[in-house]
């Protein structure tokens, strides 16, 4: 299992979130299935991409223009992980506990601060979605050699969780960046390691 925390894909961070959630779309537009993949929380699995963005952008008290307002978060399980879970909990089963373990995640990623009132994932304001395929983009290996093209779907099992957190708690009081690089009062915070990893968040990490 990999989780990182990377610049936007598509959007600006110092902006709206609306761009992003739209990208973070593309299956439900794009494949046809009998039920649309929901965005989820630790409260919630059915949450709607208008009520995302609407939220997240909601929620930039006293940010600076310059700013990041929200920060999105990589979770890639292996193909031999995703195998295993699909052999002992089906598909379904399998993106629940995905998503089960993103709500982990998110408990560590919140204590990983080390600030008064944020002890959990329900102290944050965060929208996960689960996707079934992963996309070639423009720093790939294989797209640099012309092999493949950006947003050509990549092979094998791929089940990753991308995560929009903000930068705000949920009450929109306290400042939260990961980023070692914060010119805020957290900025020593954010250099603490992940409980799970004995790393920085902001580095890539393999959990299994």
């Amino acid at each position: 299992m990999y989780i990182n925390i990377t610049d936007s894909e598509a959007g600006n961070n110092e902006e709206s979130s609306k761009q992003l959630v739209h990208y973070l779309e593309k299956e439900n537009r794009l494949i046809e299935r009998h039920e649309p993949e929901s965005w989820f929380n630790g409260a919630s699995n059915g949450i709607l991409p208008h009520e995302v963005g609407s939220r997240l952008d909601d929620n930039i008290a006293k940010l600076g223009r310059d700013d990041a307002e929200f920060f999105l978060i990589n979770i890639s399980p292996s193909q031999k992980e995703i195998a295993w879970l699909k052999s002992q909990y089906g598909e379904d089963g399998a993106k629940d506990m995905l998503k089960a373990f993103a709500v982990g995640i998110m408990d560590e990623y919140a204590k990983n601060f080390n600030r008064p009132g944020i002890k959990s994932n329900s102290d944050l304001l965060w929208f996960g979605k689960l996707e079934t395929h992963r996309y070639f983009n423009h720093k790939d290996a294989e797209v640099k050699k012309g092999f493949r093209k950006r947003g050509e779907v990549k092979p094998g099992e791929q089940m990753p969780i991308q995560v929009i957190v903000s930068q705000r708690d949920i009450t929109n009081k306290i400042k939260l960046s990961p980023l070692n690089k914060s010119r805020g009062s957290n900025a020593e915070n954010s250099k603490r390691s992940d409980s799970l990893t004995g790393r920085p968040l902001k580095s890539q990490v393999k959990l299994l």
